[in-house]
């Protein structure tokens, strides 16, 4: 049976659909409320969809691709505008795994859902290819987002404005970003100064492939040659840095289902995560796995 993917994009919302084939691992991932029960295969059937972060849409989509081969009677969704609906989506029964990439907000009743941690991620800064700057300190990109640096030449680039571009409210990039960067010892959420606000990672990608004065967060499993990833503190972002805390810009993939959740598609998926072949297809698309 062929696999058909159909991915649709209207009003910069992001929404992948994944018809294929599954099955699952033998493994629980780790994490809170995990089940430690196995699936039969055989019997797995239905679909299962999943909602929420942007970032984590391709990795999502790698996991369910190979999933859903293993057997042909489910079907996995895969969508989302970003971290945001991960929680909603779950609680109202749209979905049955909710995709974060950042930790669930107290406000989000994190002691409502099972929480899994799959996998870390680096919170890249990209900027143009033609863009001669090759490293920023957290300092520096605090204050470029806080409207303190507004010019390239003052961080050792052409004399040219910086066209500073983010993420929407409720992106888990957004959200981690505004915690982990300080201007003057304090984080930037609420600061930021933006010229430029788009709703997913690949938006937010394009605009600085587009313009050689842009800055964008983005994150770095979403890097390629139409950016150019910057150092931050001289540490480039990479796997091995995300993976070693070298690299301090980073963040959590997260799922989360409904606690004790007897949805049987869900906890065979979230097992299949955390199996050896999940975990190689998170790192073969760009993500530092946590079962290490």
């Amino acid at each position: 049976m062929k696999k058909k993917i159909i991915a649709l994009v209207l009003c910069a919302a992001l929404t992948v659909t994944i018809m294929l084939a599954a099955g699952c691992s033998k493994d629980p991932i780790e994490g809170q409320g995990a089940s430690g029960q196995n699936s039969n295969p055989s019997a797995l059937s239905g679909t299962l969809n999943l909602n929420g972060s942007t970032s984590m849409a391709e990795i999502s989509n790698a996991l369910g691709e190979k999933f859903m081969e293993k057997n042909p009677s489910v079907t996995v969704t895969v969508g989302g505008n970003g971290s945001g609906e991960g929680p909603t989506s779950v609680t109202s029964g749209t979905a049955q795994i909710g995709l974060l990439s950042r930790e669930v907000k107290d406000s989000e009743n994190p002691d409502s859902f099972d929480i899994y941690t799959i996998a870390f991620d680096g919170i890249a800064m990209a900027v143009n290819p033609k863009n001669a700057v090759e490293n920023l300190t957290q300092e520096q990109i605090g204050k470029i987002y806080t409207g303190e640096i507004t010019n390239w030449k003052e961080v050792g680039g052409a004399d040219a404005k910086i066209v500073v571009v983010g993420r929407e409210e409720g992106s888990g990039t957004r959200g981690a970003f505004e915690e982990l960067i300080k201007a003057n010892g304090e984080a930037v959420e609420g600061k930021c100064k933006y010229a430029n606000v788009y709703n997913s990672t690949g938006a937010a990608k394009q605009a600085v492939a587009g313009n050689e004065n842009a800055i964008a967060y983005i994150s770095l499993s979403a890097v390629d040659n139409t950016v150019k990833a910057l150092k931050v503190d001289n540490v480039a972002p990479s796997e091995a840095t995300v993976k070693d805390g070298t690299y301090k810009v980073q963040r959590p993939f997260i799922m989360i289902t409904k606690k004790s959740t007897t949805n049987e598609l869900a906890k065979a998926f979230l097992e299949f995560v955390n199996s050896d072949e999940g975990q190689k297809l998170i790192a073969d698309n760009g993500a530092v796995p946590n079962k290490n």
